[in-house]
């Protein structure tokens, strides 16, 4: 005859979650708080870190980009030229053409209303907007 399964105890075992951490916001959230209301010299701090990390992230990132794209065009034209691949220009040169006019009415959709929030922004928050274009410039340099 067929046995009937062990019969577990009605008490489970739960994992007991710790939501302090929900309530009172993450770590950074506490640090930070709401940065508009804190001290010029908090403001312009955080601006100025969060600015370089950008800045130095971008230039990173974009000297990669660079060189990724540089890398295959010129693998291209070598291989173009090596007579391994051919490269039909007049229909790159049309699907170039339909990106930048389908990216040029893209942007002239977003681009008015960024640069309205943006200024917004910058002119509410103008010590943490300068730290963060300061940070950002230094960023950029180093």
């Amino acid at each position: 005859m067929d046995q009937a399964p062990d019969i577990e105890s009605d008490e489970e075992e739960f994992e007991v979650l710790d939501l302090s951490e929900v309530r009172n916001g993450t770590w950074l959230q506490r640090v930070l708080g709401d940065v508009s209301k804190a001290s010029v010299a908090k403001q312009i701090t955080v601006g100025g870190a969060s600015g370089w990390c950008a800045g130095y992230l971008f230039c990173k990132v974009g000297k990669a980009a660079a060189a990724a794209l540089g890398g295959s065009l010129l693998l291209l034209q070598i291989a173009n030229y090596q007579g391994y691949i051919k490269i039909n220009w007049r229909k790159v040169r049309k699907g170039v053409d339909q990106a930048k006019k389908r990216f040029g009415q893209q942007a002239n959709q977003t681009v008015p209303g960024l640069v309205e929030n943006v200024t917004e922004f910058a002119g509410r928050n103008l010590f943490l907007a300068g730290g963060f274009a300061g940070g950002f410039l230094l960023g950029l340099a180093s």
